[in-house]
């Protein structure tokens, strides 16, 4: 998966752009690359990473992606963030048998001791 391109839609390779936040070799810098990485999370079943990068005070239990679909685009409509809090506007393309479904979400952001974490979303 390394040099196949990253699933978040950014034209850089795997290696270079989501793998290392997965690994926690890095943090993301902007709410923008965790909603990226987050989403690449979704795609290949890691849900340590998606737990791991979810706000204590909403995250779940556990998360069990056995019935996740087959995503298939990311759509990034726009990011804005301060120091402390940011939103990211997006859409996320997905089959469902032989049709194209779409999950639009505002989320939410917050940063806790340096590190961005997601809070939650708003699905339209």
């Amino acid at each position: 998966m390394s040099n196949k391109p990253c699933p978040c839609g950014s034209e850089r390779n795997y290696s270079d752009c989501c793998q290392p936040l997965h690994n926690g070799e890095q943090q993301p810098e902007s709410v923008e690359a965790l909603m990226r990485a987050r989403y690449s999370a979704f795609v290949l079943a890691d849900d340590d990473y998606l737990m791991d990068s979810w706000h204590p005070l909403t995250s779940p239990d556990d998360l069990d992606l056995s019935d996740n679909p087959d995503w298939v685009q990311l759509q990034v409509i726009s990011s804005e963030q301060d120091s402390e809090q940011g939103r990211v506007h997006f859409r996320a393309f997905y089959r469902d048998g032989r049709k194209l479904e779409c999950l639009e979400e505002h989320s939410e952001f917050r940063k806790v001791n340096g590190r961005w974490l997601y809070l939650r979303g708003d699905i339209q």
